[in-house]
C-alpha cells in the first residue's frame, strides 16, 4: 500500500526544550491515522513540521510524495489543516468564508460547493449569518468544512471535534470515515481516546518525545492485561475465603468495600474456571463485573498517567 507520509527521526526544540526526540510512524494512503498524547506531548508540533509550518531540527518527513523541507509548496498543494482554533473570517458569513476559499483553491462552482458543505455540517439555517454571531461548535464545523473544499490528498485534524456537542460529533466522526473511504488520507490528534478507538486504523502514543507504542486499538490493547474481573462479597469473612480459595491460580488485587480484582483471562473457559471454584467453595459473591482493557489503560501503563480528559 502507498504511504501517505513517512517520518524518519523527526527531532524539535523550542530552546532547551526538546520535544521532539527522534519520531517515527508511516501512515498508509487512505487510512485515519490518530496520534495520541498528554497536553504538551509534541502533537501540534509533529502535525506543524508535516504541514510546512515548522522546520524540524533534524531527520525526514515526506508528505503526499513530497519532501516538507525541499518542497514545501508541493507539499502545501496536496493537503489541508485544521488547527485546533478555528480559522474564520468572523466578518464574512459563513457561506462567504466557504466560497473564498472555494475561490483561492480555483473550485470551477464554488457556491455550489459552499451549499453543499453547510447543508453537510448542518449550518445551511446559519449560512448567511456572520461568524462572529456563531457559538464555538458552529464556527468549529465551519472551519472543518472549510478544510474539505478542493479534495486534499492528506487532511491534518488537530484535535477535531473539540467543542462539538455529541450529535456534532457523531457526525463528524462519519465525515471523516466518508473521507478515507473516498481515497483521502485522514491525520488526526485528539484528547478523546474513545475517538480513536471509534475511527483510526493506527493508533500510535507520543510520550517523552517518542512513539511509545502503535498499531491497531486492538494490538495496542493486548499491552494491558485482559480478563479482569471485579468481585464484590457479602461480608469480610467470605472476602478472605475467596481469596484463599484463589491466589494460588489467579492474580488478584483487593480493593475497598469488599472488592476483589482478579485477572482472570480472556476466554470464557478462563472466566468460567474462576466461578466454578467459588462454586465448588460454596461462595457466591453479591455482585461482580468484567473489565475489558480499554485505550485508557494503555495510556495508563505506557505513561504512567491517566488521560486528562
Amino acid at each position: 500500500m502507498k504511504q501517505a507520509i513517512i517520518v524518519r527521526g523527526l527531532k524539535k526544540s523550542y530552546k532547551a526544550n526538546q520535544v521532539l526526540k527522534g519520531v517515527d510512524f508511516t501512515v498508509n494512503k487512505g487510512e485515519i491515522f490518530a496520534l495520541l498524547g498528554s497536553n504538551g506531548a509534541g502533537k501540534t508540533t509533529t502535525i506543524n513540521v508535516m504541514a510546512t509550518l515548522l522546520a524540524a531540527d533534524g531527520g525526514s518527513v515526506e508528505v503526499a510524495g513530497y519532501d516538507v523541507a525541499k518542497q514545501p509548496e508541493k507539499v502545501r498543494s496536496a493537503i489541508s489543516l485544521t488547527g485546533q482554533f478555528a480559522a474564520v473570517d468572523d466578518t464574512l458569513t459563513a457561506r462567504e468564508n466557504l466560497a473564498l476559499i472555494g475561490d483561492l483553491r480555483h473550485i470551477k462552482d464554488s457556491s455550489q460547493t459552499a451549499n453543499e458543505l453547510l447543508e453537510k455540517f448542518q449550518l445551511a439555517d446559519a449560512a448567511d449569518r456572520r461568524v462572529t454571531t456563531f457559538s464555538g461548535g458552529m464556527r468549529r464545523r465551519l472551519d472543518i468544512a472549510m478544510s474539505l473544499i478542493g479534495n486534499p490528498e492528506v487532511i491534518f485534524l488537530d484535535e477535531p471535534t473539540t467543542g462539538l456537542d455529541p450529535e456534532a460529533r457523531n457526525n463528524m466522526w462519519q465525515t471523516i470515515r466518508d473521507l478515507a473511504a473516498s481515497g483521502t488520507t485522514v491525520f488526526l490528534t485528539t484528547q478523546y481516546l474513545d475517538e480513536a478507538d471509534e475511527l483510526a486504523s493506527t493508533i500510535a502514543l507520543l510520550h517523552a518525545g517518542k512513539i511509545v507504542a502503535s498499531g491497531t486499538a486492538r494490538e495496542l490493547k493486548k499491552l494491558v492485561p485482559g480478563g479482569l474481573v471485579e468481585l464484590t462479597f457479602h461480608d469480610q469473612k467470605q472476602t478472605q475465603a475467596a481469596l484463599n480459595i484463589l491466589k494460588n491460580d489467579y492474580k488478584i488485587a483487593e480493593g475497598e468495600n469488599l472488592k476483589l480484582t482478579v485477572t482472570a483471562g480472556e476466554s470464557a473457559a478462563q472466566l468460567a474456571g474462576l466461578f466454578i471454584k467459588l462454586r465448588d467453595a460454596h461462595i457466591e459473591p453479591a455482585d461482580f463485573s468484567q473489565h475489558s482493557p480499554t485505550l485508557d489503560d494503555v495510556f495508563f501503563k505506557l505513561t504512567g498517567k491517566k488521560e486528562e480528559n
